[in-house]
């Protein structure tokens, strides 16, 4: 069985557009197994219940942000090894800086190509 077919990836965005275009590009490589979240809050619930191999998060949302949820993700025992990357259209340096303290796996700067995601993605879980 391939990487391909076993990879859990969770998409978390508010906004719809962005979770299309991930989701485009996350089954242009050939991943089947992906779940989608709105919020910051509603994806640390669902991976608290039930872990995956990949998250993939928005940065900018209300409630929520994505390094808030990687905290979050990082301080769960069941969840703490959770592969994590945040995308954001703008990777300041006290984001980049934020987010390597907390344990985040990668970034991935809007707009982003199939290409740059893959390339993000095998950084973290391995070639695809």
């Amino acid at each position: 069985m391939s990487l391909k077919s076993k990879l859990k990836v969770m998409v978390v965005d508010d906004m719809s557009v962005s979770r299309g275009l991930l989701a485009q590009c996350l089954e242009e490589m050939g991943l089947q197994n992906l779940e989608y979240e709105k919020s910051g809050q509603d994806a640390y619930a669902k991976l608290a219940e039930s872990p995956v191999h990949l998250v993939i998060s928005d940065y900018n949302m209300p409630g929520m942000s994505g390094l808030d949820l990687l905290q979050h993700v990082r301080a769960n025992k069941e969840t703490q090894k959770t592969g994590f990357i945040l995308v954001t259209g703008t990777p300041t340096p006290d984001i980049v800086t934020r987010g390597r303290s907390l344990g985040l796996n990668n970034l991935v700067k809007k707009p982003f190509t199939t290409a740059s995601l893959k390339s993000s993605i095998e950084a973290v879980v391995g070639r695809l």
